[in-house]
């Protein structure tokens, strides 16, 4: 086993638990109501759904702080929900996970709530809950003084997670990034939307294809030049030190002032990308803020994501997963 195989093994099964990650961004609950469809509706030409079975589960930051939490990562998060059932049921979870949710903050608009109806394996509709205005100055002053007294008081990484649902505004943004890079404390970002001005100085950020094309005057392709050009000019234009570019099919691309890396997507059924994001930021930031080299964090993000592309609804990858994935890549790559 070379040394670097040793290194990511040896910090999957023991290094996971030292690191504290502090996740701030768009809190979000994911409903799944499973069912089986036999007949039309007499009453409208839609399929009746039998419910069988449902599901809750944490989306947005909120998920990608139970990746975190299920990799045995001290794990905070901070955000917004409303006085409202699906809040408790979000409280719920984070407790059942062990997660340090004293940074949730109140506020009279609804949880952002995303409740999907499965027939089979197929998404039949999804209803949302939610209100997209930019948070208050109240609340966004609350949360970003929540976020400075965390980082004097010690964490290893922040991540924000932006999903567009008025948590992450330009002022909150670039706040916690100003406060993270004072420190010396690593921010990781998933971006959301064209206004990638309020990421300006991060250490990391972690877009898809679609996501990088959204600020581009011409879209690229799906190819390693293509986004190796693009990646260099996000980190010129707004002065983000590293990308990794998360290509579905394609892998991922890792590139940094130093150097270039394509990570080929490991094999794998592909049954749904919910949540698969969440997990790469998760898995790459836990290893940049245990001591691994970006080039060795993508790679533990990209096994780690094709994990979760094969299993049904918002998924986070366990501890065990993990390993499971890393020791089966090791050994396909030792008889090659």
């Amino acid at each position: 086993m070379t040394a670097k195989k040793d290194k990511l093994k040896k910090f999957v099964t023991a290094g996971m638990a030292r690191v504290h990650i502090l996740v701030v961004g768009d809190v979000m609950l994911d409903k799944y109501y499973y069912g089986e469809v036999t007949r039309i509706s007499p009453e409208a030409p839609v399929p009746i759904t039998r419910v069988v079975d449902t599901k809750d589960t944490m989306g947005g930051a909120a998920n990608v702080a139970h990746n975190l939490a299920l990799l045995g990562c001290q794990t905070s998060i901070a955000g917004f929900v409303g006085n409202d059932y699906h809040c408790q049921t979000l409280m719920e979870k984070f407790v059942s996970r062990g997660i340090d949710y004293k940074g949730i903050i109140y506020r009279e608009e609804p949880t952002t709530t995303k409740l999907r109806v499965i027939g089979g394996h197929q998404q039949m509709l999804r209803l949302d809950f939610e209100d997209t205005e930019p948070v208050k100055p109240l609340y966004a002053n609350r949360l970003i003084n929540f976020v400075e007294q965390t980082i004097e008081n010690g964490i290893d990484a922040v991540i924000i997670s932006d999903y567009g649902k008025g948590a992450c505004t330009e002022d909150v943004c670039s706040s916690i990034i100003e406060l993270c890079n004072g420190a010396k404390v690593p921010v990781f970002v998933d971006p959301k939307g064209r206004e990638w001005d309020k990421y300006m100085h991060a250490d990391f950020i972690t877009p898809n294809v679609k996501e990088i094309n959204a600020i581009l005057e011409k879209p690229i392709k799906n190819r390693d030049e293509a986004v190796q050009q693009a990646a260099t000019y996000i980190m010129s234009k707004f002065k983000i030190k590293n990308v990794l570019a998360t290509r579905s099919e394609c892998g991922m691309t890792m590139v940094s002032a130093k150097e270039t890396v394509h990570i080929p997507t490991k094999s794998q059924e592909v049954f749904d990308v919910s949540g698969a994001g969440d997990t790469v930021i998760a898995v790459f930031a836990l290893g940049i803020a245990g001591g691994l080299a970006p080039r060795e964090a993508a790679y533990l993000a990209n096994l780690a994501a094709s994990v979760v592309v094969g299993k049904l609804g918002t998924y986070a990858v366990s501890k065990e997963e993990l390993e499971h994935v890393l020791l089966q890549q090791m050994q396909e790559e030792t008889k090659k």
